[in-house]
Order: structure tokens, then C-alpha cells, then sequence
């Protein structure tokens, strides 16, 4: 049982820094946002085709119009990452510390 929590150990530290790099990456397309960018630029192609998918599905629950026209999305998602950070990697590593012994 020592190898299931030395993995469930690994993939718990994959999943937070894989979720702390994607909350960087919303960060950065929410400060590009605030200026003018080239959408023909790569960097920010790749921001916005990472990021769009998670946060269109945010903004069809909380459009524009009903946050008087400010865009939440990426305060919404960093929120539900720092949740899963918080929550899901601790719990993670819990059972992986049963496994151990």
C-alpha cells in the first residue's frame, strides 16, 4: 500500500501545481485584458483559448448585464481554484497518508 500513497501523494502535487499555474494564466489574461492586445499575437491566443472555455461557462451563469457590465469570470475561477487547492489537494494527501501506515 506504500506505492498507492506515494501516488496518490504525486498526484495531489501535480493537481495543485497544475492548478496554481492555470490561476497564473488567468491572471495574465485578465491584466491583458485591461489594454488594447494584438489578438494575433500568440501569447495572447494561447491565453484566451485556455482560458475561454472555463470562463464562457461561468458568464452564461453570470452574464454582463447582472454584474453591471464588470466581467467576474476570472475572480469566480481563481475563487473555485483556491477552493480546489484548499480543499481537494489536502484531501488528497490525507489518504494518501492513510495508505502509508
Amino acid at each position: 500500500m506504500f506505492v498507492v500513497g506515494n501516488f496518490l501523494n504525486a498526484i495531489a502535487n501535480l493537481i495543485n501545481f497544475v492548478l496554481g499555474a492555470y490561476m497564473w494564466i488567468i491572471v495574465g489574461r485578465a491584466i491583458i485584458s485591461w489594454v488594447n492586445p494584438d489578438p494575433y499575437n500568440p501569447i495572447v491566443r494561447f491565453l484566451h483559448d485556455v482560458t475561454e472555455p472555463l470562463l464562457y461557462r461561468i458568464r452564461r451563469v453570470i452574464p454582463f448585464s447582472a454584474a453591471g457590465g464588470i466581467d467576474f469570470s476570472p475572480m469566480i475561477l481563481i475563487l473555485a481554484i483556491l477552493f480546489l487547492q484548499s480543499f481537494l489537494v489536502p484531501t488528497l494527501h490525507g489518504i494518501a497518508r492513510s495508505f502509508m501506515g
